[in-house]
């Protein structure tokens, strides 16, 4: 049970980690003046500290028996530029006017599908794909797309208020 516990604790502490990083991105590239490349570096500098020297200082710390191997490291290099890649993937599609409320509900939802078919493929096991199994993956697919078409709408932009007149220098003057 405790093990069952740890798992549903880590799980959640990703799914927060995650569901909040369209709205903080977001926010970001707003407080940047739209900047896309700018939060791009933030995020990039976050991953480094938490994705090299974290795992530099655990590996040492661990005890770590593992090896660095070609094969790997070629393969979490590629699963680090696909990540990267869809991190600014999302960042242009806030800069393009999408916007968290359904940028990212298509993301992790249409995600998770391509998780499954890639996982399938390279293990060859198609013949065993229950159609319970693609029923879920579609309801998953039809869900984000669900989400897209019902998005929130726009909240309405303040009316901008009239231009100021030219306020004559001495009225007084310009009033004879």
């Amino acid at each position: 049970m405790a093990f069952l516990m740890r798992i549903i604790l880590i799980v959640s502490l990703t799914i927060l980690c995650w569901g909040s990083y369209g709205p903080l991105l977001h926010k970001g590239s707003i407080a940047m003046q739209g900047s896309r490349f700018r939060p791009f570096l933030a995020v990039g500098i976050s991953y480094f500290f938490i994705a090299v020297v974290l795992p530099l200082i655990l590996i040492r710390s661990t005890g770590d028996e593992g090896k660095f191997t070609v094969s790997g490291t070629a393969w979490s290099l590629a699963a680090g530029a696909a990540g990267a890649v869809g991190a600014f993937g999302i960042l242009l599609a806030f800069n393009v006017g999408g916007k968290p409320s359904y940028v990212m509900p298509l993301v992790f939802g249409l995600a998770p599908v391509v998780n499954a078919f890639w996982s399938i493929y390279v293990a060859g096991t198609w013949k065993n794909v229950s159609p319970w199994f693609l029923s879920g993956l579609i309801l998953v697919a039809v869900g984000a797309v669900v989400v897209l078409w019902f998005k929130p709408p726009e909240k309405a932009h303040a009316a901008q208020p009239p231009a100021p007149t030219a306020v004559a220098e001495n009225p007084i003057i310009d009033s004879e």
